[in-house]
């Protein structure tokens, strides 16, 4: 089966270069949706990577388009109040008519994102804790049933409206390649959604370990998505394509690139070459690509659906 296309927004880069204004973004999203994409992503982060806030900007592309899916790469929970990210949500949901998709993580353990759990008072250390009992609780509110419940939040029968437009709410993928981020997103959610390795077969292999997972639990294999976050730079002269993504990755992180490219699934170079590179993901399993261009998005955007277009994709 062919794989389904995502496409992240470039609301990190917007920022940083001085161009906040949402229109661009959203023509951005009317584009990929004309050439075929099959999804419209959007990173968060508050004040560690400043952006556009998720949930506000894809209800902005939910009004713009007809038919992508609206996804979160990936929302950290832990910063918001569950009870009103379940409302938010679910209201996104409603406005699309059941295109979200909510990819979740608990955090890198970094400096600034230490910094920014401490600016909106959540405590680091228990963000995982957190993380987890938040989606139970939006998952709770979006039954529409009245709730209680007696954990970090305290609530008496009380209820979220409206529900979301799919019954029990939008798919959950989660993040991260450690291995207690694959035996979560196993156990926990609805598909596994990493941002790397670069290497396809390791994938796989991580991949399959998760599967594994999801059938201990007791749950239904086919049900369960696999999917990857991946950065490319597309280009005739693979040294100048490698070149671009390395800067584009230390603009982006202000980490060296060779250490995020140990983690991070990367490719830098000709069309020819990316066609491989994805195919090998695909072949190990992998049915939504997403994908993160370095820059020069109107290019890229058609490169890639011309590329796609040969793949058969």
């Amino acid at each position: 089966m062919a794989p389904k296309i995502g496409y992240l927004l470039p609301t990190r880069e917007a920022v940083m270069e001085g161009r906040p204004e949402a229109a661009p973004l959203l023509t951005l999203a009317e584009k990929a949706e004309d050439l075929g994409y099959d999804a419209i992503w959007v990173g968060d982060s508050i004040t560690a990577k400043p952006r556009h806030e998720p949930i506000t900007l894809l209800a902005a592309a939910a009004g713009r388009t007809k038919r992508v899916e609206l996804g979160t790469a990936v929302l950290l929970p832990a910063l918001r109040n569950p009870v009103v990210l379940a409302h938010q949500i679910a209201t996104l949901d409603q406005a699309s008519d059941g295109r979200v998709i909510l990819g979740v993580g608990i955090a890198a353990d970094i400096p600034a994102l230490h910094d920014e759990f401490r600016a909106v008072g959540v405590p680091f250390e228990k963000r995982v804790g957190t993380f987890l009992e938040g989606i139970r609780l939006c998952q709770a509110l979006w039954t529409g049933e009245p709730v209680d419940w007696d954990g970090s939040w305290k609530l008496t029968q009380q209820s979220v409206g409206p529900t979301p437009y799919r019954k029990g709410g939008p798919p959950v993928w989660g993040g991260g390649s450690k291995p207690a981020s694959l035996t979560r997103a196993a156990k926990n959610f609805d598909g596994w959604f990493p941002t790397g390795p670069s290497d396809s077969v390791l994938w796989g292999e991580q991949w399959r370990k998760v599967q594994g997972h999801v059938k201990d639990a007791g749950r239904d294999v086919d049900a369960f998505t696999g999917a990857i976050y991946l950065t490319l730079a597309l280009g005739d002269d693979a040294e100048k394509a490698n070149t671009k993504l390395d800067a584009f990755l230390e603009s982006y992180y202000m980490q060296p690139a060779a250490k995020l490219r140990t983690w991070q699934a990367c490719y830098g170079g000709p069309a020819e070459g990316a066609a491989e590179w994805l195919k090998g993901f695909v072949d190990q399993g992998c049915s939504h690509l997403m994908l993160r261009f370095a820059g020069d998005h109107d290019r890229h955007l058609e490169a890639f659906a011309k590329l796609r277009a040969e793949l058969g994709w």
